[in-house]
């Protein structure tokens, strides 16, 4: 599945695979930001694997992970890494956590809620449940 854009810098998907980071790369992509905590479900790619896979294909990789809904520090987190602007594809399962702990990262630098609902929306993400 492809990335789907939240902004014109960020981009959230369900979880990757170490194999999908070399055509990111080649597309301009510049960091992965993982909020999928390691040992999920089985055979998912461990957050040192993706780690590894991301450097070799050029990437910078953050992981920041989310059980259930993202809380403050998470968010600073992830607001703090997005400050620079460099194309960032997150992910986690399915991609709701991603989108949410984005919003919330960007609702603390000034951003409109209703304006990040409607990103979140227009991606696939329902994010009315989320206070922002």
């Amino acid at each position: 599945m492809a990335p789907r854009s939240l902004s014109p810098t960020v981009w959230t998907s369900p979880q990757l695979s170490p194999a999908a980071l070399p055509a990111l790369a080649a597309a301009g992509v510049r960091r992965l930001i993982s909020n999928r905590p390691d040992a999920e479900e089985p055979g998912q790619p461990s957050a040192a694997e993706m780690e590894a896979a991301a450097r070799e294909a050029g990437l910078a990789f953050a992981w920041i992970p989310v059980s259930g809904r993202p809380d403050g520090t998470q968010a600073l987190a992830v607001a703090e890494l997005l400050a620079d602007g460099a194309p960032t594809v997150m992910f986690c399962r399915s991609g709701m956590r991603s989108a949410a702990v984005w919003a919330m990262a960007e609702r603390l630098r000034g951003a409109d809620a209703a304006d990040l609902r409607a990103a979140a929306g227009a991606a696939g993400y329902d994010l009315g449940g989320l206070p922002l």
